[in-house]
Parts: structure tokens; sequence; C-alpha cells
């Protein structure tokens, strides 16, 4: 599970109810999990999508289930001290906790914005953000940043894809490991029911588990209660769209292979 709060919804339920004790939870940023479920290391949960395009012959997505945004999504910026467009002249320096992120990142100054800067991976709360021309932050860093005033620009990247494709955009899916699917079909497909059960708890009990997490932040609880409003979870046919434009960007860029199209997702039902 991403420790960050954008996960709230679905997992401070998760923590309130009863579950088989094999059932392990990790919780790490994106790219970690990425690590870990390439690795054999996790079975299944919510990772980059990014982790899905690069290595499709390992996973399969579980059906309607996602973190993603239809428009501003509030936690994935660039914040930049000059105008983004004029961003070829600097550095621009990128959290190293989300490969998609980081991709869409490229992808929106390179292909949108055709500017190429130049990239350092890095931790954006350190000093290396003060040299700087713009920083890539997300999850709950992003949130911190977002509330002060040191950039004077500050691109929401969910706004800006939606922008220029008319389509949501899918930061992670619920990827499981082909091998897990074949050998624990039953675990995979209790396992997905138990995250569309939490999933619509979190929704109805929102503002009680925005009183719980914003004080992470800090942030205030109705602050949290819009930010975690903008958030999805599903992974409908607009979305299903996104994630395979998102893909063929990517395959384009020579960053995947063709093998990511079509998506494998294991229905809800099944």
């Amino acid at each position: 599970m991403v420790n960050f709060i954008n996960t709230a919804p679905i997992y401070e339920t998760w923590k309130k109810r009863m579950h088989p004790r094999a059932w392990t939870v990790v919780e790490a940023p994106p790219s970690t999990l990425n690590k870990m479920l390439a690795a054999g290391e996790l079975d299944l949960g919510f990772v980059s999508s990014y982790e899905y395009a690069v290595r499709p012959q390992e996973y399969r997505i579980l059906g309607d289930l996602s973190i993603s945004a239809n428009g501003s999504v509030g936690s994935v910026f660039l914040f930049s001290r000059v105008d983004p467009a004029r961003l070829g002249e600097h550095t621009v320096l990128l959290s190293g906790q989300s490969q998609t992120s980081i991709s869409l990142v490229k992808i929106i100054l390179e292909e949108f914005y055709q500017v190429r800067p130049k990239y350092v991976v890095g931790d954006v709360a350190s000093e290396a953000s003060a040299q700087a021309g713009g920083v890539l932050a997300i999850g709950d860093e992003a949130l911190r940043l977002a509330a002060g005033r040191e950039f004077p620009y500050q691109l929401d990247l969910g706004e800006v894809w939606c922008r220029h494709t008319a389509l949501p955009f899918v930061f992670a899916v619920c990827a499981v490991r082909e091998e897990f699917c074949r050998r624990s079909p039953e675990t995979v497909a209790a396992i997905h029911r138990e995250f569309l059960f939490c999933r619509g708890e979190g929704r109805q009990k929102l503002e009680s588990i925005c009183q719980k997490v914003a004080p992470r932040i800090p942030m205030h609880p109705d602050e949290c209660y819009v930010y975690l409003r903008a958030i999805e979870y599903d992974l409908g046919e607009r979305k299903q769209l996104a994630l395979e434009r998102f893909f063929q960007y990517l395959i384009d860029r020579n960053e995947a292979s063709v093998a990511s199209l079509p998506l494998k997702i294991v229905e809800v039902n099944s």
C-alpha cells in the first residue's frame, strides 16, 4: 500500500477490518513497492502505472481499481521558478518516489511544452531544490510545497495532462503478479473484493478519515476533504483509454514495449 494520504479512503477502512493473518501489508513509496513487486517480494499492490508498462508480462491489473484523477490531482506538481516554457535552460529536480510521475513530467515538458531541461533525480527536501529551476514533487511532500510561496509557477500534472489529451490520468494501478494469479486465484479474488468494499466504505466516511489523516501533512481537514474528493479510485473505460494513451507515449519514447497493450485486467467478479 502506498504510504501517502491519497490511499486513505481505501486503507483507513482496510486497517479497521479483520483479514486472514497471511495477508501481510507493506507500506512504502511507489518506487519501493515497484521494486519489491518486480522482485517477487510482494504478490500484489498499488504500484506506479509505469511499473506495469515496463514489465507487462509479469502482471495483471485488478479491475476497477486505481489512483487517478480527472483533471487536477492536487499532489503531483511541477514547481518552477520560471515559466515552464523556459525550463529548457534550467535543471529540474525529480522526486525519485514515482517513476510514473517522472515519465509524466518529461512527456509534459518535452511533448507539450517543447522544452528539454536537464533532469536530476534526488530528494526534493534537500538543498538541491534551492539550486533547481523546477522541482517535481509528489504525494505528501507536494501537498506541503503547494502550501508555500517558494515557487511562483505550480503545474498540477494531472490538470495539464487532461487539458492536452481530454483524458483523466491514472497514476497507480493495483497490479498482481501473473504467477500469484495462477497459484492463488481465490485469494486474489478475495482481496480484490475487499479493496472494492473498502473503497465504497471510505467514500462514505471521508469526512472522518480526513479528520484522522490531515495532521500528517499538516493541513486543515476541510482542505484534506477537498483534496481526497478529487482523487478517484476506479478504472472505467475512460481510465483504461488514458492508461493506453500514456503507455503509447512510453512506447514511442522507447521507455516501454508494445507488449504493454492491450491491458490485462482481472475482472471484478472473477
